[in-house]
């Protein structure tokens, strides 16, 4: 299934509850909520960096064991013509879009496969708090097709480890600002007052579409 069919299926009927490498437990909600009404649900607080180093987060692991490391599991999932699959993960024959600049590629080596929010970002959002192994899951969060997107590398390096207030992508505004809102409500995270300010003016220019969310923990 494409990236952007399987946006459509998360954003309408809601993601799975697996996260991989951190089983969803027993009691992770569901909601269903406007974009504007869980926008303005975000609880606000302010940022703390100190700490922060991005092997807290460890990322692209093999998690059950086919030889693909969640990098290209999100390439494979995400690929508008689907590739063949060699020995060691190798891809070809496939198509990657970038919603975030609108470049296609047949050359998956040129795509950086971005954090929606980044680990600096999460960090400071309150993942500073987390253990290890839910720190992992959320590096690795399969369980909902918004948390991870191939783009352009030079999208992403634009990007950073930015948050709505101080970057944006060039296309698709609003589907971005969906995605961040559902990525930082699923994980409990939570947004500074430029970061809050910035994803509520941009949304009221938006459609006031159905975001479903099932909570990592």
């Amino acid at each position: 299934m494409s990236r952007t069919l399987r946006w459509a299926a998360a954003l309408l009927a809601g993601s799975t509850v697996a996260v991989l490498g951190l089983a969803a437990p027993a009691q992770a909600a569901t909601i269903s909520q406007p974009l504007r009404t869980m926008i303005a649900n975000l609880p606000v607080a302010g940022e703390v960096r100190t700490g922060y180093n991005r092997d807290l987060f460890p990322h692209w692991i093999d998690a059950n064991n086919n030889g693909c490391n969640t990098r290209y599991e999100v390439l494979i999932a995400e690929a508008t013509t689907r590739p063949s699959v060699g020995s060691g993960c190798t891809l070809s024959g496939g198509r990657w879009y970038s919603y975030y600049d609108g470049v296609t590629t047949t050359a998956p080596s040129g795509f950086d496969i971005d954090h929606m929010v980044p680990l600096a970002e999460a960090w400071d959002s309150g993942a500073r708090s987390w253990t290890n192994s839910r720190r992992q899951a959320f590096a690795n969060d399969l369980g909902d097709a918004r948390s991870l997107v191939a783009v352009t590398a030079s999208s992403n390096r634009s990007k950073g480890d930015r948050d709505p207030a101080e970057w944006t992508p060039s296309r698709d505004l609003c589907r971005y600002i969906g995605e961040w809102t559902a990525v930082k409500t699923r994980w409990r995270l939570t947004v500074d007052t430029a970061e809050k300010n910035a994803l509520t003016s941009r949304a009221a220019s938006c459609s006031n579409v159905t975001l479903t969310v099932t909570h990592a923990f």
